[in-house]
């Protein structure tokens, strides 16, 4: 995996790497424990608060019989408990939505917290992400508001509460105070919705709702193995693979391979099928790089990049740093270019830049050729302004 070779691990981020790996076999923990007693703590207990990994630390020293500090405790336990609520939450919005014979999936790591890695402290997030078919969306909309009392919200000060906007552009956001906690909840018709990943590079909702499998004694749906991974190596890629929440993204890579059984043959067909090679690859060779996780390296080889793609790309992570979520990663031109880096072919990279005329007039409702070139650089404009913290 030459294109992670910029990879120079401090002892403390091999810690780090090793906590946050679903992996607890014997070896690794007398790895861990091993180095676990050459690394100043202080030091690694600060990059473990920065990058939201404490509870991952925290819950790698038990299950390796290693003393735990009370505020390390206290971290891990507050987290444990807030996680805890959301999934409960999780199952009574499943729950009532279910009565309505409406069907959801739990996205990313409230899936994967939910049906596959039931450690909650070992699976702090933000906000619980559903995914909901596109015939569904509106009804669930007003049963959240009006049964369940959320508030239709968007944490961006960018973003409108425009129902019919919000839909256009994937998906909407709401809040809810349960038991002191601030609970976050999206609703999305589309998997990833990335600014900078365009609907026809992403799997269409609809497809992966009729495929998805349900969560024993659940009301929750889970994406099957090989859309799930794929999901998530797209949100992880989505983030630019160092970006808030950083570091930690890489765990839902890494417990979705190692607790489903993935046919890697289909899943190197959906991923060729949409021309996500190059996005795809870093997700799933940084994995396999910090968490050793167990992906096939014929997988990693069949997204292999172009020279110039995986060189940039590498370089720009190399400057940015993979740790450190706090950090400013990217200017912002550098942010364009690395993302458009991502793309397979020039072809792509010009439709993500300049969309389909049909798709830009159902984005935007307009009729007229020649407001064309008007809605481009309003979109041009929204993709530049309307971003997360670089």
């Amino acid at each position: 995996m030459k294109y992670t070779n910029f990879i120079k691990l401090t002892d403390s981020e091999k810690l780090l790497c090793l906590a946050l790996s679903a992996d607890e076999s014997e070896q690794t923990k007398a790895t861990f424990k091993d180095l676990f007693q050459k690394v100043d703590k202080t030091d690694l207990y600060k990059k473990a608060v920065t990058d939201e990994v404490i509870s991952h630390l925290v819950h790698k020293m038990q299950i390796c019989g290693l003393e735990v500090g009370k505020e390390q405790q206290q971290a891990y336990d507050e987290t444990d408990k807030r996680i805890t609520c959301l999934m409960d939450e999780l199952e009574k919005v499943a729950v009532h939505l279910a009565k309505e014979n409406i069907q959801i999936v739990a996205l990313k790591n409230a899936g994967i917290t939910r049906g596959l890695y039931k450690v909650p402290a070992c699976s702090p997030m933000g906000d619980l992400d559903l995914l909901i078919s596109t015939t569904n969306f509106k009804k669930a909309h007003h049963i959240l508001m009006d049964e369940l009392g959320y508030t239709f919200k968007f944490r961006s000060e960018l973003e409108e509460e425009d129902l019919e906007e919000a839909i256009k552009g994937g998906g909407t956001e709401y809040y809810k105070m349960i038991d002191g906690y601030k609970v976050w909840l999206e609703l999305q018709w589309r998997p990833v919705a990335g600014r900078w990943i365009q609907a026809h590079n992403e799997p269409k909702g609809d497809d992966l709702m009729a495929r998805s499998i349900p969560i024993k004694n659940s009301a929750v749906r889970l994406l099957t193995p090989e859309d799930n991974l794929l999901q998530v190596a797209l949100h992880t890629a989505k983030h630019s693979y160092c970006r808030a929440p950083g570091f930690r993204l890489h765990s839902d890579v890494d417990r979705v391979v190692r607790f489903t059984n993935i046919d890697w043959d289909i899943f190197i067909e959906k991923v060729k099928a949409l021309k996500l090679k190059t996005g795809v690859y870093f997700s799933l060779a940084l994995s396999k790089k910090l968490l050793d996780t167990p992906i096939p390296e014929k997988v990693i080889q069949a997204f292999e990049p172009s020279s110039g793609s995986g060189n940039r790309i590498s370089s720009y992570l190399s400057k940015a740093g993979i740790f450190d979520q706090k950090k400013s990663k990217f200017s912002k031109l550098g942010y364009i270019f690395f993302n458009l880096s991502l793309y397979d072919n020039l072809t792509e990279m010009s439709t993500a830049v300049f969309p389909p005329k049909q798709v830009m007039k159902k984005r935007y409702d307009f009729e007229n050729n020649l407001m064309l070139p008007y809605y481009h650089l309003v979109r041009l404009s929204s993709l530049i302004l309307k971003r997360a913290k670089l």
